[in-house]
């Protein structure tokens, strides 16, 4: 028991030591628990990304209290000593200053979580950490008609919170309204195809027609509007250079929004060659 006493007197006189090995034990801490709960796993799920966040942003916090109780009399004494350069301090750190409270406007407002889509600017990415400093997103390429991982890593200062819209597109990770166009040069009347199209769309997401409807559903209650429907839209715009613009909105499930795209244009396509085609030739 004197030798307890004396370690703790010990450490108490040497603040410095003290500080180090507080650092240093809580770090190997919470090495280890991450460690434990990643396990052997090659692929993070949502459940393991949220715990290892919690983990990190409390051993921070951990820290940060035991820091401040050990050094509450020399933080004060400094606190009085820098009174009369509190606002030049204040003008240098805005940046930190303005990423925490970024941080507690993302809490307070809820705006995303852990595993959620999200659109920040011009970045896009599912939400794989965030700190009271920044938010980590793996990206994701949505702005080129994609959903599929960049393999790039962004990292998000919290005060961009105050400078961008931050979006939520979770719902996108399983069904999304994919929109795209297809550009037909020559003027021609399209009307006529446009049934026959609608049918091979259908019969394309025959296979999860009932699914999309009652997620669509499930979206328009939770947004509390009137979303277009998980049927399939077709309609006629002009370009810049008089080219007509075939526009085609499907609702289907993300990871097979491109693929059927494809199969989409295909059938366009051979029915525009087929129609127009011959009927230029029997000219």
């Amino acid at each position: 028991m004197d030798k307890l006493t004396i370690a703790v007197d010990f450490l108490l006189a040497n603040k410095l030591l003290f500080t180090i090995l507080i650092i240093v034990l809580i770090s190997l801490i919470k090495r280890l628990v991450v460690s434990l709960i990643r396990g052997d796993v090659p692929f993070l799920t949502e459940t393991q990304r949220k715990w290892m966040s919690r983990t990190k942003n409390g051993t921070f916090l951990l820290i940060i209290i035991l820091l401040f109780v050990l050094w509450q009399t020399e933080i004060s004494k400094f606190a009085l000593s820098v009174t009369a350069i509190a606002i030049a301090i204040v003008v240098a750190s805005k940046e930190i200053i303005l990423c925490f409270t970024g941080s507690i406007q993302r809490a307070s407002s809820r705006s995303f979580v852990v595993g959620d889509w999200i659109e920040v600017g011009k970045l896009c990415g599912e939400v794989i950490e965030h700190n009271l400093m920044a938010t980590v997103i793996q990206e994701i390429d949505l702005h080129h008609g994609q959903y599929h991982f960049t393999g790039k890593t962004a990292t998000l200062p919290n005060s961009m919170f105050f400078s961008y819209a931050v979006k939520n597109l979770n719902f996108m990770k399983r069904y999304v309204y994919h929109d795209f166009h297809i550009t037909v040069a020559e003027f021609y009347n399209l009307y006529p195809l446009f049934p026959a199209l609608q049918n091979k769309i259908e019969a394309h997401c025959e296979d999860f027609n009932e699914v999309a409807k009652r997620y669509n559903s499930v979206i328009e209650k939770h947004a509390g509007v009137d979303l277009p429907g998980s049927e399939p839209h077709i309609h006629i715009s002009s370009g810049p250079n008089g080219e007509q613009l075939v526009h085609i909105m499907i609702f289907c499930p993300t990871e097979r929004a491109v693929h059927l795209e494809q199969l989409i244009r295909e059938d366009f396509m051979i029915a525009y060659h087929e129609t127009f085609t011959k009927e230029s030739e029997s000219h």
